[in-house]
């Protein structure tokens, strides 16, 4: 373990956004964890995983964590369900293909995600209908304040839409290091109905699919919609999809009929953000070396040498403009730092 200095954080988060840190260091063993984290040199200190969900706006004076803890292991198994622990390093889509490739059924609509499974919880990651909390069984975490190994179990975690404890009350108090998951190993809950994948799976003409067809659909829709963050840099939806009331979105559907929606309770409807923002006239719109991508108006891109604080002027630009046309409030689901 080596702490360096004045090391560039360009290829450690997604945007690809050359943000400058101070001092860096790299833990790949909980020994390594515990000892950086007693380090009373360096009170500021910013824990990196994937770099997937964050926006750097600004060089950080401090000491940057990337947490590179590897492994995954079957905890427990029966004839239904698989436990499956991984640590927090490990890259969440190669986790998804070890679960399609031993039939462990459950993650197989959020292929294809950017980031880690350590930060997966703390965003609650979701896709095509399924949420990472539909599969969360616990995730250790060690106190940032006195190193002490913690359990969070599900009802510990308060998951919300892209919410969890770690965005709220936990913030800044925990690393997680690693994360349970229960799988199941036959009578699979397949999700086909949300978005296109009953389309894809109809162009590749599967009838009963598997989850190795599903997580096949979500994969090529995601290339065809997604920008590569290795080609071009991004985080991904940069927005959360905004809940209105019934009644609000009724009103809308006046001006614009064609407005879609997701019912959520009696009371509320989820509006795609995508369709806001292309109906803004943002998609694919680019500003110097940035912009929204072409395919996916959820996507803000870094088309080279944009800067954190570029991004930052235009998703603002974007949540003013939607609240003028439509009267809808849109949150950024990236962490802005």
């Amino acid at each position: 373990m080596k702490i360096k200095q004045n090391i560039s954080l360009k290829p450690y988060n997604t945007f690809g956004l050359d943000a400058l840190a101070s001092h860096f260091v790299e833990v790949s063993t909980m020994e390594d964890l515990r000892q950086v984290l007693t380090l009373k040199n360096y009170p500021n200190k910013l824990v990196l995983g994937g770099g997937s969900n964050m926006l750097l706006t600004q060089n950080f004076n401090g000491l940057v964590i990337h947490v590179n803890l590897k492994g995954i292991e079957i905890v427990s198994e029966n004839d239904d369900f698989v436990f499956v622990k991984a640590a927090a390093g490990e890259v969440w889509h190669e986790f998804v293909m070890y679960c399609i490739h031993n039939d462990f059924g459950g993650v197989e609509n959020l292929s294809l995600i950017p980031g880690n499974v350590g930060t997966a919880p703390i965003q609650n990651i979701g896709a095509y209908g399924v949420e990472l909390k539909d599969v969360f069984y616990a995730c250790e975490a060690i106190s940032i304040e006195n190193q002490t190994i913690e359990t969070f179990k599900k009802t510990d975690c308060h998951f919300d839409y892209r919410n969890s404890i770690f965005k709220n009350e936990a913030k800044g108090k925990y690393i997680i290091t690693s994360v349970t998951f229960q799988l199941t190993k036959r009578n699979h809950q397949l999700h086909i109905h949300y978005g296109t994948i009953a389309s894809e799976l109809e162009a590749m003409q599967i009838k009963i699919p598997t989850i190795q067809d599903i997580s096949k659909a979500v994969i090529a829709i995601r290339e065809s919609k997604l920008p590569n963050p290795k080609e071009i840099g991004n985080s991904g939806s940069f927005f959360k999809n905004p809940m209105v009331q019934k009644s609000h979105y009724q009103n809308l559907l006046q001006n614009f009929p064609d407005m879609p929606n997701y019912p959520i309770s009696n009371e509320y409807v989820k509006i795609p953000a995508g369709w806001l923002i292309e109906k803004a006239g943002f998609k694919g719109k680019r500003f110097d070396d940035y912009g929204v991508h072409k395919n996916q108006a959820l996507v803000l891109v870094n088309y080279g040498n944009a800067k954190g604080s570029d991004i930052l002027k235009l998703s603002e630009l974007i949540q003013k403009t939607i609240e003028r046309l439509f009267g809808i409030s849109i949150e950024a689901e990236v962490n802005i730092l």
